[in-house]
This record gives structure tokens, sequence and C-alpha cells, in this order.
């Protein structure tokens, strides 16, 4: 955004060192619906970017759009595909979206996904019956459902796309570091960076993928 030419202000909420070079900041936490919708209007603000996943969840961008402003960001209602892995799951179901099975117990080997928001930290793979043991306090502990799903064993690539209503336009394919240790060892994090393009992902696989 700050490379644009039409760009006149550009403004964080609340921002951090790294921006705040190309931005100016404001201490107004991002998941602060009224804050935010107080600051838009004293900017005179064009557009609003909402970056993270909570506010979006919390209907943030819901608020900033009925005052007037325009959001880029899903409402609260498609946010929760993000909020909620068994809402997804049916979602995925609905759209016949090839996805791992949910089992109706918790088995090894599988998967353990806490239902809401976990920061990147909600999803536990069990392989052995005392890392299910302990992957299930981990899971239960966000306080919500846990889903259960087939541990899919595979490389992984994450292809995002940007959607207007009517068109969609994929972003490169990106590849997580998603757990803590090398070797793929290790707790998931929240990410650890990530790298694009992916080299073994070529247009013939990115066209299966779309």
């Amino acid at each position: 955004m700050s490379s644009s030419p039409t760009l006149e202000a550009l403004h964080a909420a609340p921002g951090n060192p790294g921006i705040a070079s190309l931005a100016t900041c404001h201490p107004v936490a991002a998941d602060d619906g009224d804050g935010l919708l107080t600051l838009a209007r004293s900017l005179a603000a064009e557009l609003v970017v909402i970056g993270p996943e909570a506010p979006l969840v919390e209907g943030v961008g819901d608020a900033l759009r009925h005052a007037g402003i325009p959001v880029f960001g899903p409402s609260r209602a498609a946010a929760r595909i993000e909020g909620s892995k068994l809402f997804a799951k049916d979602v995925m179901k609905a759209a016949k979206v090839p996805t791992a099975l949910v089992f109706g117990e918790p088995r090894a080997p599988c998967v353990l996904k806490a239902d809401g928001l976990a920061a990147g930290k909600g999803v536990v793979v069990c392989r052995t019956d005392a890392e299910l043991v302990a992957g299930l306090e981990t899971a239960r502990a966000f306080g919500g459902p846990v889903l259960v799903e087939e541990l899919l064993e595979g490389p992984e690539v994450s292809v995002l796309a940007l959607c207007d209503g009517r068109d969609v336009l994929a972003l490169a394919p990106a590849r997580d570091f998603k757990r803590a240790f090398d070797g793929d060892e290790g707790p998931n994090t929240g990410g650890l960076g990530s790298f694009a393009p992916v080299p073994e992902v070529d247009e013939a696989l990115l066209a299966e993928l779309l």
C-alpha cells in the first residue's frame, strides 16, 4: 500500500516499530471496533484494511462498513470459516471440497484441532497414544469443542486468493514453517515465516488446486 502512487496517507492501529517507518501509528487496539470507527472517521479514511483474523471474526469490519467506510476484509459471517473449524468442515462438505475425514472419537494417529481461533497453536498432530493424551489436554485448554481428523501425511502448500464477490485472483503459492524445531519437529506455532513461490508447485498443479 505504501508504494501506491495514489496513496495520500497511511495509518496503522496499533502498529509496531516496523510499520512505523511507513505509516503513522495510533494507540487503538485491532479489536476495538468503536475506537477504530472513531479513528477512521477522524482521519476521513477512504479504505480500512483489517489484517488479523480476530477482529474480522468479531465483526469489526461490519461495524465500519455499516458506518459507510470501505473495508478490505470479510464480514463476520464470512470470517466464521476461519473462526470455527467445525463450520469450515461443514462448508467444505457442502461445496464438495476434498478434506480429511472426521473421527467420531479420538484415536491415534489423528490430528486434533481446537475449534476456535488459537493463534496457530490449536492444532496437535498425534501419532501415538501418549501424544493423543497430551494433545487432548492442549486442545481442550482453549475452551471450545475439539475437532478430530484423520492424519494426512505430505507436503503443505497454501494458496490464498483475493475475491471481490465476483472475480478471484490467486496469489503465489506459499509454504509455512509451522513446527517449532528443525526437521518438522515440535509443536505447531503461529507461523515462523513462509516462502513463496513453492518450487514443486508448477502451473499444472496450481490449476488443479484452483
